[in-house]
């Protein structure tokens, strides 16, 4: 017992840190709330890293169809793709088609025809000769080279 001006009293009780359970609650609280940040910051730098590699597919996925498409379409060089008569032979007085399709053509001729023609990856032309007929088909590209084919239209 301890004494003083008032007279004896007690020794004062001190609560011990470890009993508080506030003190328990909110470190258990913090634990809690330090796991949750890191999980949706973990699940955050995920997404990004999945949406980042989703980009990059979808951007290698479109150079090859681009790589593909130039390559159906005649590629960077100059060319004649087709050139052909349907039907192959015709009766005098019928007319048939001549189509052609070519590839980084600045100019198309095609001789003997009066109608015009150009640069196209698919197109024909209507012709009536009155006798079997060789058709020429030349382009020319930017650089000044040609290509040229040519084919028998036979009238019977």
């Amino acid at each position: 017992m301890l004494t003083d001006a008032r007279g004896p009293h007690p020794p004062a009780k001190t609560n011990s840190a470890f009993k508080n359970p506030l003190l328990y609650s909110s470190m258990l609280l913090g634990i809690v709330l330090l796991f949750t940040v890191w999980t949706l910051f973990s699940r955050w730098q995920q997404n990004l890293a999945i949406e980042r590699r989703s980009r990059e597919e979808k951007s290698r996925q479109q150079l090859e169809n681009d790589r593909i498409t130039l390559e159906q379409l005649g590629g960077k060089e100059l060319a004649i793709q087709s050139f052909y008569a349907s039907p192959g032979a015709i009766h005098k007085g019928e007319s048939a088609q001549l189509c052609y399709g070519v590839a980084n053509a600045k100019t198309v001729t095609l001789e003997p025809q009066p109608n015009a023609v150009w640069p196209s990856y698919a197109r024909c032309v209507s012709v009536s000769p009155a006798r079997s007929t060789t058709y020429t088909l030349t382009i020319s590209g930017a650089m000044g080279n040609t290509r040229t084919q040519s084919l028998q239209l036979t009238v019977e």
